[in-house]
């Protein structure tokens, strides 16, 4: 029988890996309503919280990427006696068998909140797996990156600005590098886009300041 950890494995598409992420997460944080509905898987891709980015999909969005990872045999649909509503599973351990918990972990936050640090992601995967320290998150990103059939993350090391290694899954195909930081005046660090959010707002600022210089009849020195 054919070890499915080796079959080819075709990229997710940007929804399906946000609905598999989510279908992930709320299975080890919220058990209780596990399988979801449409309409809270909806819900839980359009989370503005431990998202990035933070999106608006509507049900059709989400019933599309459903099945597509209903072909690729990552999510099934479920029937539960007495329930209403069809309800959705994801299928990671049929698809990938050799992954633990702490790997399965990791590996959704990846999906859920894109290239991240080692601090980052044992902070974040905290909900569904508490790691002791940083050598234990290093442990098993290492594990998704000698996965047996190949790599499920990849690691882009410090440089170009970035002061850490970051880590970026693969499920949607070759990974992009992080946007570098650029540096500022008392070692702050701001990412390009804030950089450009900051000079608009002080652009604004002054020819408000110009504006209410001319109604006062104020000239400038």
């Amino acid at each position: 029988m054919e070890d499915p950890s080796h079959t080819p494995f075709e990229p997710l598409t940007f929804e399906e890996a946000r609905v598999l992420g989510c279908l992930i997460e709320k299975e080890s944080t919220t058990p209780d309503y596990y399988p979801m509905t449409l309409n809270a898987l909806t819900t839980a891709c359009n989370q503005s919280t431990s998202r990035d980015p933070v999106v608006s999909f509507d049900e059709r969005t989400v019933q599309i990427a459903i099945e597509g990872l209903k072909s690729r045999q990552l999510a099934f649909q479920v029937s539960q006696a007495g329930a209403r509503a069809v309800k959705f599973k994801h299928n990671l351990p049929g698809k990938f068998p050799h992954l633990d918990e702490a790997m399965t972990a990791l590996l959704c936050t990846l999906v859920l909140r894109g290239p991240q640090t080692v601090g980052e992601l044992r902070q974040r995967s905290e909900r569904m797996v508490p790691f002791p320290d940083i050598p234990a998150v290093e442990a098993e990103l290492t594990k998704l990156m000698e996965y047996p059939g190949g790599p499920l993350i990849m690691c882009f090391a410090p440089g170009g600005g970035r002061k850490s290694a970051t880590y970026a899954h693969l499920l949607c195909g070759e990974a992009v590098a992080p946007n570098p930081v650029i540096a500022v005046t008392g070692g702050e660090v701001i990412e390009p886009a804030w950089k450009e959010k900051i000079e608009t707002e002080l652009a604004a600022l002054r020819a408000e300041i110009e504006s209410l210089k001319s109604q006062l009849g104020v000239t400038a020195p």
